[in-house]
């Protein structure tokens, strides 16, 4: 799934999967998702970094089309950014390159340790099914078919009821989802391996 993008390069994916598990990278990242824009001096202030690390991970940022300058902002040599609209569906691991697979599988990493925080987050916030913090388990019968149909219904839910930080509406707070589907493990079903 490419999400309609160009398809990247293995070598292309695996500078990605580098810089994203970056952890001032990210940190930088989740500052200007969260505050829309920031300049290498803002940066430096609010993650306790010098402004010239700052300004260099900024401009890795940007050769990798996470982010962009802010042109009307900018001038001389104070440059402000914002983050890019982005979205990358990672590849079946079997056809990776061994670098690429490694890359990815230390961003999957810190993924999960940020997700299991964000889990167990979410049950310490939960006050009940009209509050901010919303936990759903679910289980069911599906076909493979079904569940990719699932998935495209899925994002189209997130599109649909989603907004960009710039054209929220009143009251809209930035809201953190994750979704996960794997199939019970069986042993073999239908003669396809489901597990362990």
């Amino acid at each position: 799934m490419t999400d309609g993008l160009p398809e990247m390069t293995s070598l292309e994916r695996t500078a990605l999967y580098k810089s994203l598990g970056n952890p001032l990278r990210r940190r930088i990242l989740d500052y200007l998702g969260r505050h829309g824009e920031a300049n290498s001096t803002v940066l430096a202030r609010e993650l306790g970094e010098s402004s010239g690390t700052t300004s260099y991970h900024l401009r890795k940022l940007a050769e990798q089309q996470l982010i962009e300058e802010i042109p009307e902002k900018s001038g001389g040599r104070e440059r402000w950014w914002r983050v890019l609209p982005f979205r990358h569906t990672t590849p079946d691991p079997a056809a990776m390159a061994p670098e690429e697979y490694a890359a990815a599988a230390g961003l999957a990493r810190l993924k999960i340790e940020f997700d299991t925080a964000l889990y167990r987050r979410a049950h310490e916030e939960y006050r009940g099914p009209e509050g901010w913090a919303q936990i759903q388990r679910h289980g069911g019968w599906m076909t493979r078919e079904e569940l990719l149909a699932f998935m495209r219904d899925y994002h189209a839910l997130l599109e649909r009821y989603g907004h960009p930080r710039e054209e929220a509406p009143d009251g809209a707070r930035p809201v953190l989802m994750r979704f996960y589907a794997l199939p019970e493990p069986v042993g073999e079903w239908n003669g396809e391996p489901t597990g362990p």
